[in-house]
């Protein structure tokens, strides 16, 4: 057992929503283990891909994943571009916040649609190119990227949000079920505090941010490292035999409560 069980060379992965947050997190450190990245974003994709094409061959590709067409024509054009894909990282999300009693029925729609919707899209129309990529000994990959707002409640009055990742943990195991027998895995991570534009909130007040970090039994927020490490290791040799799980990325706030 060597540390070679966790490079990515030659593995061709598409992460949506690269180009800021957690996503270029991802994309950073699986162009550093190897991998070929394809990243999308709604309008920065192509100045991301090239500012991390210095770390490895990384490619951008805009696209706005706010309809089930967006997410077809995306397919078609990963399709374009390779005929094997060995991980699909869905990452893209939206959020929506505001009190109970005012909360929008029109928050639903679009929310669940870029959260649930569009990975199921990606999953089934980019499944001939994961089975091209798949072994049996090393299945290919769809990870999606869930939140501790789906797994427990912590009053972030986002009920669209919290709603729409609690059924992305359960489409996880729907399509690891469905899509094992053809050599592809499917796990989700559900990450807890990382500075990214959605914690910002939290972060810009001394109190919220010092209440939020008492809240975590490691006492502190996740980083790059942590994102990074977690995702080659799901999309690397290291985790073939690991399908159907959800992975906790969160300090301990789910496991030590």
């Amino acid at each position: 057992m060597t540390d070679d069980i966790f490079r990515l060379d030659g593995r061709t992965i598409l992460v949506t929503g690269g180009a800021n947050g957690l996503g270029r997190m991802i994309a950073e450190a699986l162009l550093g283990a190897g991998a070929r990245v394809l990243l999308t974003s709604r309008k920065d994709a192509e100045t991301a891909a090239a500012e991390l094409s210095a770390l490895g061959p990384c490619e951008g590709v805009n696209a706005n994943l706010a309809t089930p067409e967006a997410a077809v024509a995306l397919a078609e054009e990963i399709r374009a571009r390779t005929d094997k894909l060995h991980v699909l990282i869905n990452n893209a999300g939206r959020t929506w916040g505001a009190p109970f009693d005012s909360y929008p029925d029109k928050a639903w729609a679009p929310v669940m649609t870029v959260n649930v919707h569009t990975p199921f899209i990606l999953a089934r129309e980019l499944k001939p190119l994961l089975q091209a990529a798949g072994k049996p000994d090393d299945p290919a990959r769809i990870l999606n990227i869930g939140s501790i707002a789906g797994r427990g409640v912590h009053g972030l009055d986002a009920y669209a949000y919290s709603a729409s990742k609690a059924a992305l943990h359960h489409l996880t195991r729907e399509i690891a079920t469905e899509l094992a027998p053809h050599n592809i895995a499917a796990n989700v991570i559900i990450p807890g505090w990382f500075p990214t534009d959605m914690t910002a909130f939290i972060r810009s007040d001394d109190d919220t941010h010092r209440k939020a970090i008492d809240n975590i039994p490691l006492k502190r927020f996740g980083t790059a490292r942590d994102i990074g490490g977690t995702v080659i290791f799901l999309s690397s040799q290291a985790s073939a035999y690991i399908t159907g799980a959800e992975i906790a990325l969160d300090g301990g706030v789910s496991g030590c409560r």
